[in-house]
């Protein structure tokens, strides 16, 4: 199993020697977070809490997470990046292959795209894009931003987006990998049937162990069950060395981990303490872990 380093509502100055850091301690990758405004109205709950509110206000910072990338990279060599998740339903894939291709390009294909439709109204209405009909859209915008971002000139014409042969270079020389978040019935189907992997949410170990149960069976009903496929997850009860051990086991390949929080820091305690934290995380869990798998293989 893999583990990647949350930054999500870090101080952005942060992210820097966070990346640096996870990556000095085995860390595999970095995700980032999404959020394009913190709106006073809200006309939908908050699909991934009991209460259906947000667990962040006006001044939490977000920045957007592809900047963040490109920036973050530039510090380290190994480890990779993605988005957990990129509200895709308020973008225009057109402009948004053209940034990710950018990204790939300046992080050397060390790039994924985590996407989710987005659960905001406002966040779509605001951007000038119906709110109405957002997953018919969101899956014409993966066929565009797979077209585009496979090299070549392409073209399209479907419901939602037109466009004529164009071709945007460089291509990535390493195909983008898409991973599809979200807990509903036809987020899982869009996971199932187009991604390379699915991103979740908070999720008890009961709530994961059943989802990957479904995502089975839905790979294999779209033809999909042979092929490679990501399952990231983001446990909120199932810890330490055993946990980790627990989730590997019902098929989850990536854990999303803010090793602070195990040390009572918040989001904003200061970088030299989050450090600390990634660190003895590192030497409790990544090492170990490692090192037992290393030692079923040889037995």
């Amino acid at each position: 199993m893999k583990f990647t380093l949350s930054v999500a509502l870090s101080p952005p100055q942060q992210f820097g020697e966070l990346a640096v850091c996870a990556e000095e301690c085995g860390f595999d990758s970095i995700a980032l977070p999404d959020s394009l405004f913190y709106s006073e109205q809200a006309s939908a709950s908050y699909p991934y809490t009991a209460g259906g509110t947000r667990f962040w206000d006006a001044d939490t910072p977000w920045v957007d997470p592809l900047i963040a990338t490109a920036t973050t990279a530039a510090a380290t060599s190994r480890i990779r990046f993605y988005t957990s998740v990129l509200k895709l339903g308020s973008r225009h894939p057109v402009l948004l292959a053209r940034q990710v291709g950018s990204v790939a390009a300046m992080t050397g294909d060390r790039f994924g795209l985590g996407i989710g439709v987005g659960w905001l109204p406002e966040e779509f209405e605001w951007c000038g894009v119906p709110y109405a009909r957002r997953g018919k859209r969101v899956d014409e915008a993966i066929e565009v931003l797979r077209r585009i971002l496979d090299g070549g000139m392409s073209e399209y014409h479907g419901e939602f987006f037109d466009f004529g042969r164009l071709q945007m270079s460089p291509a990535p020389q390493q195909r983008v990998p898409f991973y599809v978040g979200g807990h509903s019935a036809p987020a899982l189907r869009r996971a199932a049937r187009v991604g390379d992997g699915w991103a979740s949410a908070m999720m008890t170990f009961d709530e994961l162990q059943d989802t990957v149960v479904e995502l089975n069976r839905l790979r294999a009903e779209a033809g999909t069950g042979g092929a490679p496929f990501e399952v990231q997850a983001v446990c909120t009860d199932s810890f330490g060395l055993d946990g980790y051990r627990r989730q590997a086991d019902i098929g989850v390949t990536d854990a999303i981990t803010v090793p602070w929080m195990f040390d009572g820091l918040g989001f904003d305690a200061p970088v030299e303490q989050k450090k600390d934290s990634i660190k003895k995380f590192a030497d409790k869990i990544i090492d170990r872990f490692e090192t037992t798998e290393l030692e079923g293989v040889e037995a």
